[in-house]
C-alpha cells in the first residue's frame, strides 16, 4: 500500500520496541514505518501538539437542520444501477428520497407540481462510493501542498513549486507538503535539508513522503524543532545523519517527525472537524456521495468518535460517511459501548478492520515466495493465530470483519481464518466480511472466497501507478499479473470493489474506473494481465451498488430506486460510451446528496 523506507523489516525492535508493542493487541506487530493503516503515523504530533479532537469537535459551528428538498429532475440520461428497470429520464424526489423515477411522460400527476429541474440531456447515475479511505489523516493534510508524482514528474519541478508556495507565505508560515515519492519521481531519494534550503531559508519547510512514515525538512524547521547532532533518536524512529553526524533532514517514523510537526503553528489554529468538512467538499467534486474510513481510532483512539458525532450533529455533511473500527486499538474500543451498526444514514459504523501485513511495493506484503532480488518474504503484522482469535471474536460479537491483505501468503491466512470461523458456526460471508486490496490473487483463493462469500476491495492504483515496478523490480510478470483480478472475481460471481486508499492515491472513482477497464501502467505502452480488463458497466456497478452493498448500506444508496436517497451524479458523458482511455477525464458537473446540490461545477 505505502513505499517503504527499505529498513521496516527490523520494526518493533531494539530500544523502544517494548513500549510500542504494549500499545496493540497481543500477538499484532508494532511497525513504525508502516502505513495509517496499521500504524499511529500522527497519534505522537497531536500528542506533543497538545492536539484535542474532543476540543475540535466542540468547536465545530453547525447550521440550522433543514427539511429535505424536494424537485422533479426531468431531462436526464439516467443509469439506474437497478437491474430491473436500468433506464429513465426522469426522477421525483421528496424529502431527500427518490419517490418514483422512470419515464417523464409517465410521472404521477403529483409530481408535476414539484420545482422542475432540467438536466438537457446530461447523464445521470447512483453518486460514487469510496469504500476505502482515511478521514482523520486527509483532514490533517488539508493544509499541505501536494507535491506527488501525480502532479510533478520530477523533485526539481515540485521543488520549484513549493518555492513559489515558499514566496507567497507570510512570515512566520510554514512550508508544507506531502505526497512526495522518488519511486515515482526522477530524481533524489531522499529530500534532505540542504535540497529544501533551496526552497527557503526565511520559513520552515516540512514535507511528508507519500508513505507518510517519512518526513523532510529545512535547516529552519530543525532549529525551530531543537534538533542538534546531539539529540537522541526517539524510540522506534530515526533521525536521519549525514556523514558528519548533523542532522540531514530526514526523519524516520512517527515519533522523529514529531519532534518538528508538532511545532507548526497550523495544527493549533487548524479545525480538524472543519477540515473534516473540507474533505468531504472534496470527495463531492469526484462525485463522491459516501466514504469510508478503513482504520478509526489511529489518530486518537476513541476521541474520533466525538469528531464523528460532531460532523453528524453539524448538520453540514456533504457526503455519507462510514467507518471500520482499527484493531490495534481494540483494548480501547472494547473499553467503550460501541456495537456495529450503530450510527444512522449520515453516519454509521459498518466494520473492524484487521491489518495481517505490510504492503507489497514496500516489500512487506506477506509473501509465499521471495521478492525479486531478494530473500525476504515480507512481514506478518497480526500472528495466524492472533488472526483466528480475532476474527472469530469479532464475528460472534456481530461484526463485519476487514482483513487487509496484500501478499499471497497474506490472503492465505486471511481465508484460513475466515474458514475456521465458518466451522465454527460462524458466517463471515454473511456478515460481508471483506478482504483489503487483496493485491495477490490466485486462482485457489478465488474459489475460497467464492464459497466463503468474502468479497475483495482493490486498490486499483496498484495497477497502474505501480504496475510497471510490480513487473520489474518486485514480482515479475508472472506473479505481477495476478494482482488485482477483477475479471476473475466477476466470472466467478464474487461482488468486488475498487478503492484509492487516499491518500495512497487520490481519491477519483472515475480513474479508478478507468485503471480496472483498461488496465495501462504509468509510464508505460503495457498493460498488465488484459485478460483481467472489466466492461465498464461492472465497473460503474462495482462503484457504486457493490460498494453500497460492502458498506452495509445497499438498501438505502447505491442504485437510483424509489425509497433510497436522493444521491447522484451528473457527468459531462457518459462512461460507456467514451474511449477507455478518457473515462478519467470526464467532468463531475453536480453532485446531489440527500436530494441536495452539494457540489456545482463552476460554482
Amino acid at each position: 500500500m505505502f513505499l517503504d523506507s527499505g529498513d521496516s523489516g527490523s520494526a518493533g525492535s531494539g530500544r523502544g520496541g517494548a513500549r510500542l508493542r504494549a500499545s496493540v493487541p497481543a500477538g499484532h506487530a508494532s511497525d513504525p514505518f508502516a502505513c495509517p493503516c496499521c500504524a499511529n503515523v500522527f497519534s505522537e504530533v497531536l500528542r506533543l501538539a497538545e492536539v484535542d479532537l474532543g476540543h475540535h469537535a466542540s468547536a465545530l459551528t453547525t447550521r440550522p437542520e433543514v427539511a429535505a428538498p424536494s424537485a422533479l429532475v426531468m431531462n436526464a440520461k439516467i443509469l439506474t444501477m437497478n437491474e430491473s428497470a436500468p433506464n429513465a429520464d426522469a426522477l421525483w424526489i421528496r424529502d431527500g428520497r427518490i419517490a418514483w423515477v422512470g419515464r417523464f411522460e409517465e410521472r404521477p400527476e403529483s409530481a408535476s407540481a414539484e420545482e422542475t429541474v432540467d438536466l438537457r440531456g446530461r447523464f445521470v447515475m447512483p453518486g460514487f462510493i469510496e469504500p476505502h479511505m482515511h478521514l482523520p489523516p486527509l483532514a490533517l493534510l488539508d493544509d499541505f501542498e501536494n507535491i506527488g508524482p501525480f502532479r510533478f514528474d520530477s523533485t526539481k519541478e515540485a521543488l520549484a513549486h513549493l518555492g513559489s508556495v515558499a514566496r507567497e507565505t507570510e512570515q512566520g508560515g510554514w512550508v508544507l507538503g506531502r505526497q512526495f515519492d522518488p519511486s515515482l519521481q526522477d530524481g533524489p531519494e531522499a529530500l534532505t535539508r540542504e535540497l529544501l534550503d533551496e526552497v527557503s531559508t526565511d520559513h520552515p519547510v516540512f514535507v511528508y513522503n507519500a508513505s507518510l512514515h517519512l518526513a523532510y525538512c529545512n535547516s529552519l524547521a530543525l532549529e525551530v524543532a531543537g534538533i542538534t547532532a546531539q539529540t537522541p533518536s526517539p524510540p522506534a524512529s530515526e533521525i536521519g545523519r549525514g556523514a558528519d553526524g548533523e542532522p540531514n533532514g530526514v526523519l524516520k517514523a512517527g515519533p522523529a517527525m514529531a519532534l518538528v510537526a508538532r511545532h507548526n503553528p497550523g495544527l493549533r489554529e487548524q479545525n480538524l472537524a472543519e477540515s473534516c468538512l473540507e474533505v468531504f467538499k472534496r470527495a463531492n467534486r469526484v462525485g463522491i456521495t459516501m466514504l469510508c474510513d478503513q482504520g478509526t481510532g489511529l489518530f486518537q483512539g476513541p476521541k474520533e468518535l466525538e469528531l464523528y458525532q460532531a460532523l453528524r450533529d453539524s448538520h453540514r455533511m456533504t457526503a455519507r460517511f462510514r467507518y471500520s473500527l482499527g484493531h490495534v486499538m481494540a483494548a480501547a474500543w472494547d473499553q467503550t459501548e460501541i456495537e456495529w451498526g450503530q450510527g444512522d444514514e449520515w453516519v454509521r459504523v459498518t466494520g473492524w478492520k484487521i491489518v495481517s501485513d505490510g504492503s507489497n511495493q514496500g516489500r512487506t506484503g506477506l509473501q509465499r515466495e521471495s521478492f525479486l532480488g531478494s530473500d525476504e518474504k515480507g512481514m506478518a503484522y497480526i500472528e495466524p493465530a492472533e488472526l483466528d482469535r480475532a476474527v472469530e471474536e469479532r464475528l460472534r460479537q456481530g461484526w463485519a470483519v476487514c482483513i487487509h491483505a496484500n501478499g499471497d501468503a497474506a490472503i492465505d491466512r486471511a481465508l484460513s481464518a475466515y474458514e475456521r470461523a465458518q466451522a465454527l458456526g460462524l458466517d463471515p460471508g454473511g456478515c460481508r466480511s471483506r478482504i483489503e486490496h487483496c493485491s495477490i490473487l490466485h486462482d485457489e483463493h478465488i474459489e475460497r472466497m467464492s464459497a466463503l462469500g468474502v468479497s475483495p476491495s482493490f486498490l486499483i492504483g496498484h495497477v497502474h501507478y505501480w504496475g510497471k515496478a510490480f513487473v520489474e523490480d518486485i514480482f515479475g510478470l508472472e506473479k505481477a499479473s495476478k494482482l488485482d483480478r477483477t475479471a476473475s472475481c466477476e466470472a466467478a460471481g464474487i461482488r468486488w470493489t475498487l478503492h484509492s486508499d487516499d491518500p495512497v492515491t487520490e481519491m477519483g472513482p472515475l480513474r479508478c474506473i478507468e485503471n480496472a477497464v483498461t488496465r495501462s501502467m504509468w509510464r508505460s505502452d503495457e498493460t498488465l494481465s488484459p485478460e483481467e480488463c472489466i466492461p465498464v458497466e461492472a465497473a460503474l456497478r462495482a462503484s457504486t451498488l457493490d460498494a453500497a452493498w460492502q458498506c452495509h448500506s445497499d438498501h438505502e444508496v447505491g442504485s437510483l430506486e424509489v425509497g433510497k436517497f436522493a444521491d447522484f451524479v451528473v457527468l459531462d458523458a457518459d462512461p460507456r460510451e467514451v474511449a477507455p482511455s478518457s473515462i478519467h477525464a470526464i467532468e463531475v458537473l453536480e453532485t446531489w446528496v440527500h436530494g441536495e446540490s452539494v457540489y456545482l461545477r463552476g460554482a
